[in-house]
């Protein structure tokens, strides 16, 4: 049983079915063949509403002509099922499909094309917009130019092609349908490189087969260069210094950023932001001009060349402290990789006169102090490193309102970055009391103090980040196979030169390094300390309690290494007890074996021993049922 519609007008309201049979209607409704019974539009004590399936035929055109309130069957069963009064509309309405939308259109030339569009939307519900605004829901562009392009990207306001709505309206029966549904308008968004033709400069083959290859799956196509269809020339900015030819005001010159800009946001990024600067542009001009008046006794005009430069490259950080002596790093003995230095360090020593009170020029260079000087360099490196993996990786990925929504969920993320601020935070206080013991340094200053006193935390920040250490690097690589955004992402932030033309994973091996580094220098430390000296032993507590850090986070993981074998038996074996669970019990070895019983048909069956750490458990697979799993009651080992 229907709804009895009221109208929302002092007049009674009088549904006429156009050639539709129905039934259980509560209102008075009539069913007709023939509208211009009641199409005149003079009888003024009822309001009557015209129900029509074809919009499109000779009944919709005479009613509409006459003024006469048409709707659809779907707004008829939408107000029924909702028990609401029947939808108002100056316009004939059809379904609610785009109930609650508001569009706008950019890039249409075909007036016939853009009015048949807007006459299905506002059949749909939808209303429709002349001017961008942030009470658009959604755009429909034909082309990725123009300011409401532009605007729409800048507040993440969806993009769409006009078979949006075609779409839309050929699902327009279905009442329990919207088109503002996200998993439905997906596939309609329109691609960043709609209307590019790219072509590449500067990059290798196999990058540039890479880039290819993406501009064609994003809605673009691909020339080599100097052709004169390409609208875009992406260069590589660091092997390119000079272009071979003089381009066109119509070609866009721009920074590859552009191009992996665009993927991650899923929109044509802005090209005034990424236009390739030539080496004759007016800020290398100056730089040039500055290192052609530089003289090696100009102190003035070799700071100037400095503050340029820093505002040129975005340096922030100028070390107090010489760069260390030419010797082999404990950092670059790791197998897994050198140390990348990513600090701006100056060719001299910026400190102020000695005084005659100071510590002596001469003491500054002993051995020990040589040490703990590196050591202060690269933990202030590694420092930078961490920090590079917050701001250009982690806090992006994180913010909210990402343009084209989250690169990452949130699981992916916790996953990738774990306990990456606990171990910078605890980081950044040891470089700190490092450079102020060095500040002011005398060779009774105890080193080894500095690490004990947050032995603790590091012990609580490490074992969580290198014990899934592989699961990061796992999900870095199979997000980015997955994700185009995230590998745009990717490549955008890894070119830049806070990274050092490293990847995320690699520098997420750096905390992985850092302890047994750090142990490696305070042993070279200890033996260039006097044995008089009070910091020896301290060096020697030290250096045992990193050890003791490390055999913890050792142990931790093979811990979890452990449980996780475990997890893994749990889901493999069908009917695994719940109680083989257990925070105490590890997985020590797996055999498998073939029964080769008396009987017939004790043979061929597959039989896994799984040797636990305190018990045994047997699982028989049977040959004529290869899904039968199931443990044996457990023998406790002794």
């Amino acid at each position: 049983m229907f709804h009895s519609f009221n109208s929302p007008s002092c007049a009674t309201l009088f549904l006429c079915f156009v050639n539709l049979p129905i039934q259980d209607i509560n209102t008075p409704c009539i069913m007709t063949d023939n509208v211009q019974e009641f199409g005149d539009g003079d009888n003024t004590d009822f309001e009557t509403v015209f129900v029509l399936t074809d919009f499109d035929s000779s009944d919709y055109n005479y009613l509409y002509k006459h003024d006469n309130r048409i709707v659809g069957p779907p707004v008829v069963l939408h107000c029924a099922a909702k028990e609401e009064p029947l939808q108002f509309s100056c316009r004939p309405l059809y379904s609610t499909t785009m109930l609650n939308l508001s569009l706008c259109f950019t890039g249409f030339r075909n007036k016939d094309e853009m009015k048949n569009l807007v006459n299905l939307v506002h059949h749909m519900g939808g209303t429709i917009r002349k001017d961008f605004s942030t009470k658009v829901t959604h755009l429909i562009a034909y082309s990725t130019h123009g300011e409401k392009y532009r605007l729409a990207v800048c507040m993440g306001t969806p993009i769409l092609t006009p078979s949006w709505i075609h779409r839309s309206w050929e699902r327009r029966d279905d009442v329990y349908f919207h088109a503002g549904e996200e998993e439905f308008r997906t596939e309609f968004k329109v691609p960043p490189f709609q209307d590019c033709v790219l072509c590449f400069l500067g990059f290798s083959d196999e990058e540039k087969a890479n880039m290819e290859e993406r501009t064609l799956k994003h809605g673009g196509t691909y020339l080599e260069v100097k052709d004169e269809r390409c609208t875009h020339m992406v260069v590589e900015e660091n092997s390119v210094k000079e272009l071979p030819f003089s381009p066109s005001k119509k070609l866009f010159v721009v920074k590859q950023e552009w191009f992996w800009g665009s993927i991650q946001m899923d929109a044509r990024a802005g090209e005034s932001m990424y236009l390739y600067e030539k080496s004759d542009s007016p800020a290398m001009k100056k730089t040039v001009s500055l290192l052609s008046l530089t003289t090696p006794n100009s102190n003035r005009k070799r700071r100037r060349l400095r503050d340029t430069l820093a505002q040129l490259t975005k340096e922030t950080e100028i070390s107090p402290f010489p760069p260390p002596r030419k010797r082999p790093s404990a950092e670059h003995s790791l197998s897994m990789g050198s140390l990348l230095d990513i600090s701006n360090t100056p060719e001299t020593c910026k400190s102020s006169k000695p005084s005659k009170s100071s510590t002596p020029v001469l003491s500054k260079q002993s051995a020990r102090w040589q040490v703990s000087k590196e050591l202060y360099q690269t933990e202030r490196n590694y420092v930078d490193i961490l920090s590079t993996i917050l701001q250009l990786f982690k806090l992006p990925l994180e913010k909210e309102g990402q343009v084209g929504g989250p690169i990452l969920a949130q699981e992916e993320l916790k996953t990738i970055f774990c306990s990456i601020p606990e171990i910078y935070e605890v980081h950044t206080r040891i470089k700190s009391d490092l450079e102020e013991l060095l500040t002011d340094w005398s060779e009774d200053k105890s080193v080894g103090d500095i690490i004990l006193k947050y032995s603790k935390e590091l012990v609580k920040a490490y074992p969580p980040f290198v014990n899934f250490f592989e699961m990061s690097k796992e999900t870095i690589v199979r997000c980015e196979k997955q994700k185009p955004r995230f590998h745009a992402f990717l490549k955008i932030n890894e070119a830049k030169p806070e990274c050092g033309r490293q990847t995320l994973v690699e520098l997420l091996i750096r905390p992985v390094q850092r302890l047994p580094s750090v142990a490696l220098l305070l042993n070279d430390i200890k033996k260039h300390t006097p044995d008089d000296n009070p910091d020896k032993i301290t060096l020697e507590k030290a250096i045992e309690s990193l050890k003791e850090v490390m055999t913890h986070i050792n142990e931790d993981k093979r811990k979890t290494e452990g449980q996780k074998q475990i997890f893994d038996v749990v889901y493999e074996v069908d009917g695994c007890p719940a109680n083989l669970l257990s925070s105490h019990r590890s997985l020590v070895y797996r055999v498998e074996t073939i029964a080769l019983g008396d009987q017939p048909c004790d043979r061929g069956e597959h039989v896994t021993l799984f040797l636990f750490n305190d018990c045994l458990e047997v699982r028989i697979l049977t040959s004529t049922n290869k899904n039968l799993t199931a443990f044996l009651p457990n023998m406790v080992c002794s």
